[in-house]
């Protein structure tokens, strides 16, 4: 039933979005260029998730379409899947239960706003029932031209039995505590530029770098849990120093924000999908969220029917 709901986890995209095209950086010709826009409460936001979960479970594919950016993505644990293939993978689903919690509303800035959260489904995928899959779930909506669409969205599913904690850096002296007074590169309007630094400061052990480059106010999500700033950098302290990092993507929000995307391989642990919006805060660009999920394999039932998989190319 696992990889059963790993699937579901991939089409169930409550702002189910799109993949970008091949070429490594995708940009919007549409972004919003307006530089007063009123923004989304979080009320607003919570209620665009909410509909978008209505719209499935009432099979209103044209409305669920709407609320989707052509350029959008999604991130799941199969793969990172295009509009037009989570549109013909939510008509497999049928949602019958749906429990929402733990919302966090991330306010990138006037256009673009990041909503995570935990689900709870029951229902059935392809005529088979599921009962109680749980997820964390997070999706961005963005201003194109006075409307607000869903620009990604991406699942982590919870397992019932948490992981064991990566390796810990190792207790040398360097390890100890973060070299102070070390030169960290600036960050840019790059979003790739930028996550290698992050890489780059873990397999240095820098942590005050690694912080320096984090927001205020900084979000992460992982099938452990939701962190804040202090309680990443602290999680993060792992040894990275075999870490390999490719198939790498972005996706510009507007002028102030953009998102990344990545594969991770490490010895001993599954491939993990990682992403992070990169926003300029007063001249300084730093990581505001950031969303790691463990990959798994396709379950049969979605390689019998690629036309229906979201994991179809």
């Amino acid at each position: 039933m696992k990889k059963f709901f790993v699937f579901i986890a991939a089409i169930v995209a409550l702002a189910a979005c799109s993949a970008p095209a091949p070429a490594p950086v995708v940009s919007n010709s549409n972004a919003n260029s307006a530089k007063t826009v009123v923004p989304l409460s979080d009320a607003d936001v919570t209620a665009k998730e909410k509909a978008a979960w209505e719209a499935i479970q009432s099979k209103n594919y044209d409305g669920f379409a709407a609320m989707l950016d052509s350029d959008a993505i999604e991130i799941t644990p199969t793969d990172v899947n295009e509009k037009a293939a989570t549109l013909a993978g939510v008509k497999e689903f049928e949602p019958t239960d749906i429990a929402f919690s733990d919302w966090k509303v991330v306010h990138l800035d006037n256009d673009a706003v990041v909503v995570t959260y935990t689900t709870k489904v029951s229902g059935k995928f392809q005529g088979v029932p599921f009962k109680d899959q749980s997820a964390r779930a997070s999706s961005a909506w963005v201003n194109r031209d006075g409307k607000w669409v869903s620009v990604y969205h991406q699942e982590t599913p919870i397992p019932a039995k948490l992981p064991a904690p990566p390796p810990k850096a190792s207790a040398s002296p360097s390890a100890s505590a973060s070299p102070t007074g070390a030169p960290v590169a600036t960050t840019g309007p790059d979003a790739i530029a930028n996550e290698k630094i992050v890489w780059d400061l873990f397999k240095s052990k820098n942590y005050d770098g690694f912080a320096s480059v984090l927001a205020d106010d900084f979000i992460q999500v992982l099938e452990t849990g939701v962190s804040d700033k202090a309680n990443a950098v602290e999680i993060d302290r792992f040894d990275a120093s075999k870490s390999e990092l490719s198939e790498w993507k972005t996706l510009k929000i507007d002028d102030d924000a953009a998102l990344v995307f990545y594969l991770v391989k490490a010895p001993g642990m599954k491939d993990e999908r990682h992403t992070t919006f990169w926003t300029n805060r007063n001249g300084k660009w730093v990581a505001r969220f950031h969303q790691g999920t463990a990959l798994e394999k396709a379950p049969p039932a979605a390689k019998a029917a690629p036309a229906a998989s979201p994991a179809a190319k």
